[in-house]
C-alpha cells in the first residue's frame, strides 16, 4: 500500500466520508483549474481526480497536472479514460479496468499499454474496478460499456465482488459525467455488504441530500465533477455537499 492510498484510507477512518473533485483538463482552461482546485481544497476535497473519458490531449493534460500540483497540498490522482490519461507530476492513478466493458481493450488491453508510462513516471497505482451504471453518458459511449441498470444492484454487487476476489482494492460506481441521476442508496448498500475495499461512487450527485444517502449507504468516497462546471453557485453547493457527508460512517 502505497502513500496515497494510507493517507485515503486514514482521513476516511478519521474524517469521514472523503470528497473528490474532478478536472476535466479538456474542459477547464489551466489558469482555471489552479484556481479551482485551491478552492475546492477549501471547501474540503481530499482529493483532486485529473482526466475524463474523452480526454486526449496528453501536453495539455500534464499541464494542467503541473499547475494544479502547484497549487494544492493534497494528492492528485489520475483519472485516464484511456493511454493518453496517464501523463507525469500526478501522485497517484486510478490503474483501473472497465469491467463491464463490451471491449476487451477497456478491460486489459489499455491497462497493458499504459503499465510502463506509470511505471516511468512514478506514478502509484491504486488497483481500481470501474463499473459503469446505467447509459448515455460518454463513459458509456467511449468505453463500450453494457452499462448496469439502476435497479439492478445484484448485478453491479456481483461485479464488486469479482473485483475484490481479482485483487482490487478500490472500486468505483460510475453514473458518468453529467447523468440524468445518480447512482441509487440501495446499489450503494447492496455492494457494501459484500466488497470490503474502498468504494468510490461518482455521476449525477448535485445536492447533498443523494450525497449523504449515498454515504449513508455505504460510500467512501463522492466524486463531483460536471456540476462545478455548468450550475451556478456551484462552490456554494460543493460546501454543502461536503458539510453533509463530515462524519458519517
Amino acid at each position: 500500500m502505497g502513500k496515497v492510498e494510507q493517507y485515503l484510507s486514514a482521513t476516511r477512518k478519521k474524517k469521514g466520508a472523503l470528497l473528490f473533485v474532478l478536472i476535466d483538463s479538456e474542459v477547464s482552461k489551466m489558469k482555471e483549474s489552479a484556481r479551482l482546485a485551491k478552492q475546492v481544497e477549501k471547501i474540503g476535497a481530499s482529493a483532486i481526480l485529473v482526466g475524463g473519458s474523452s480526454a486526449i490531449d496528453q501536453l495539455e493534460m500534464a499541464q494542467v497536472v503541473k499547475n494544479i500540483k502547484k497549487a494544492v497540498k493534497i494528492p492528485i490522482i489520475l483519472f485516464p479514460g484511456n493511454v493518453t490519461g496517464v501523463v507525469p507530476s500526478a501522485d497517484a492513478i486510478l490503474f483501473s479496468s472497465l469491467m463491464n466493458s463490451e471491449n476487451p481493450y477497456y478491460i486489459t488491453q489499455a491497462q497493458a499499454l499504459g503499465a510502463p508510462s506509470v511505471l516511468k513516471f512514478g506514478l502509484e497505482p491504486l488497483p481500481t474496478a470501474y463499473i459503469i451504471i446505467g447509459e448515455g453518458t460518454t463513459a458509456w459511449f467511449v468505453g463500450s460499456a453494457r452499462g448496469i441498470p439502476f435497479d439492478k444492484p445484484n448485478i453491479a454487487a456481483a461485479y464488486c465482488l469479482a473485483a475484490q476476489f481479482l485483487g482490487m482494492r478500490f472500486v468505483y460506481l460510475e453514473a458518468g459525467s453529467g447523468a440524468k441521476e445518480s447512482i441509487r442508496p440501495q446499489m450503494v448498500a447492496t455492494v457494501r455488504k459484500l466488497f470490503k475495499g474502498f468504494l468510490i461512487v461518482g455521476g449525477g450527485i448535485r445536492d447533498a441530500k443523494t450525497a449523504s444517502e449515498l454515504v449513508k449507504a455505504g460510500a467512501d468516497a463522492l466524486v463531483i465533477g460536471t456540476m462545478l462546471e455548468k450550475e451556478k453557485n456551484s462552490l456554494k453547493k460543493l460546501a454543502e455537499i461536503a458539510n453533509s457527508i463530515k462524519n458519517i460512517g
